[in-house]
């Protein structure tokens, strides 16, 4: 038998793939019923219909440099940043320092964050020779592939290691995400004055070799991160691999936006290209968000910028620049729930993203008639510049994680009550 609610919240929610209005019974944090009407609970709040309750979203991608890094980012604010852009969970990536590639890193990493999150999470494993995938796996909730050469020194690119490791990689059953830029096709060493040079050391081609040479092992749940381009979409697709893509590359171009703040792994691509992956995405063929947050400071971003390191902070700004695009007719808001919240949940097996019983109690409550401008001064980020600074979006009002309320007001509220979703 079901638990009885404690909580129930009602309003204007999306419900079985519609918006109306409803009410979910939460107990023990998490969902115990949904419908027009729930009875029972000790606390009933209700939003009424000038607000419009969400699942929390899931960010698959994220960079929060803890431990090594903690000057750019550490796990406290980014987490505050995630749960204030309306993000309840996150999937933090391998390349700190030192890197996670084994069970005695993983478990320091673990306890070096445990206690300082304010939205749950799942740490990331990497893809390195020798790779213990088997003992790893039940604490991670996937892999990650580097390819291509990016920030961080776990490389792997070479036919006869990957060779050696995907068939453990297959029985392991969970995700590999890909960094997929086939590092041979990188020039290397070459001077670069602006994203144009940047775009042309990194060209499309290697996107397109990276997942030819993925196509030859089987079984191994590959997820192609942070694509560029409507073909790489088509080719990942076809060979039945899950894709993120990163508000970004879908809304800049490397002529316009030159200058380092902009420099990112893999790079802006031309207009024209920008554009026909603005298309596809619209048209559903692209999995999930993921922001590929990967904050560096001002100073190192200003540098010249061959120096500068390629990366954007995006977690607290992407979902709500999404909100402002659903609020004007451009993205429709179920495409936006499910890439932010529907697909990030099933495909890394977390029992979020979705207004149903047995998932957590996770909301992100918005009111779409408060629209704000990007405020470099409200964000939680210690990168301290964002490039969408003076953009219009949609903050949430109030997020609430596992029952808990850790946004009210568009405020932090909360505590770092952050879970490792993987124990």
């Amino acid at each position: 038998m079901p638990a009885e609610p404690e909580t129930v919240i009602g309003g204007r929610m999306f419900l079985d793939g519609a918006l109306r209005y409803g009410q979910i019974g939460i107990a023990g944090g998490k969902i115990v019923a949904s419908g027009a009407y729930v009875s029972g609970g000790e606390q009933r709040y209700d939003f009424g219909t000038s607000m419009t309750l969400l699942p929390g979203f899931m960010d698959p991608h994220v960079h929060f440099r803890d431990p090594g890094m903690t000057q750019k980012e550490d796990f406290t604010t980014g987490s505050a940043g995630a749960v204030c852009g309306g993000v309840t969970c996150v999937l933090d990536m391998p390349n700190t320092k030192p890197p996670v590639t084994d069970l005695a890193t993983l478990t320091d990493k673990k306890s070096a964050v445990r206690g300082r999150s304010y939205c749950d999470y799942g740490l990331f494993a990497a893809v390195t020779p020798g790779c213990p995938a088997a003992l790893l796996a039940p604490h991670v909730p996937g892999f990650k592939l580097f390819m291509g050469s990016t920030t961080g020194h776990i490389l792997m690119d070479e036919d006869e290691d990957l060779d050696a490791v995907m068939p453990e990689l297959a029985a392991a059953g969970k995700p590999v995400s890909v960094h997929a830029e086939d590092d041979h096709l990188i020039r290397h060493g070459v001077t670069e004055y602006c994203n144009q040079d940047h775009l042309r050391d990194r060209p499309a081609e290697a996107e397109y070799s990276a997942l030819r040479r993925l196509s030859r092992y089987r079984g191994v749940r590959f997820n192609i991160c942070h694509c560029t381009n409507e073909p790489q979409l088509a080719q990942a697709r076809a060979l039945g691999y899950t894709t993120e893509v990163a508000l970004h590359h879908l809304l800049f171009e490397a002529a316009r936006f030159s200058s380092a703040e902009y420099k990112v792994n893999p790079p802006l691509r031309d207009l024209d290209t920008r554009d026909a992956l603005f298309k596809s995405f619209l048209a559903g063929n692209a999995d999930m968000f993921g922001t590929d947050h990967a904050p560096h400071t001002l100073e190192e971003k200003e540098q010249e910028y061959d120096a500068a390191p390629g990366g954007i902070p995006g977690v607290e700004t992407t979902m709500p620049i999404v909100m402002e695009m659903v609020r004007r007719g451009i993205v429709p808001l179920d495409l936006a729930i499910r890439m932010g919240a529907e697909k990030p949940g099933e495909v890394f097996a977390a029992p979020k993203g979705r207004l149903a019983p047995g998932y957590d109690a996770d909301f992100a409550v918005f009111d779409f008639r408060r629209v704000q401008q990007i405020d470099l001064r409200r964000l939680h980020s210690k990168a301290g510049h964002s490039p969408y600074a003076g953009w219009d979006a949609v903050f949430p009002d109030t997020v609430i994680i596992r029952g808990q309320v850790q946004v009210k007001d568009g405020e932090l509220c909360g505590e770092p009550i952050g879970r490792d979703i993987c124990g």
